[in-house]
């Protein structure tokens, strides 16, 4: 691994270079990405109405094993949602590890705080076919800055 260090001003931003995940969901090892569905598109940037996506979403079908891609550590759970009809898929993690501080949406974590080995399971994903019929089920995965993680899979 190696971090790429730029003074911008009169700050220094460090950035984590060549981190891959590994497997993030069973039956889906090479972490395919959500492409289109009638819901819309699951890369970075993609079009939300009026907002951008600020996350990648990587294929997951619902109730499946959700796995650490490397060693991290668990900061707390996430609330995605503030609204009710979504309560079903309303859960995530904050997570970090090898420099980087990222989080997984619609999971139901086994645990929130301490520190998961690479391919440990660290949760389950959630029914997100009962909210979202016809979408592409998926996990969401999202840096704590919101900069694109594509470079990472």
């Amino acid at each position: 691994m190696k971090y790429v260090c730029v003074r911008v001003s009169a700050a220094v931003l460090c950035v984590c270079d060549g981190v891959r995940f590994g497997q993030l969901c069973s039956g889906n090892s090479a972490n395919s990405q959500r492409t289109s569905d009638k819901w819309g598109r699951g890369n970075y940037g993609a079009r939300r109405g009026d907002r951008l996506h600020k996350g990648l979403d990587i294929v997951c079908s619902d109730g499946s094993i959700v796995y650490a891609p490397f060693d991290v550590t668990l900061n707390g759970r996430v609330t995605v949602y503030n609204d009710p009809t979504k309560a079903a898929i309303n859960s995530g993690i904050n997570l970090s590890g090898q420099g980087l501080c990222f989080k997984l949406f619609y999971v139901q974590p086994d645990r929130t705080s301490g520190m998961v080995r690479a391919g440990q399971r660290l949760g389950v994903m959630l029914p997100m076919q009962s909210v979202y019929p016809g979408i592409t089920s998926h996990i969401h995965v999202q840096m704590c800055d919101r900069s694109d993680p594509t470079s990472h899979f």
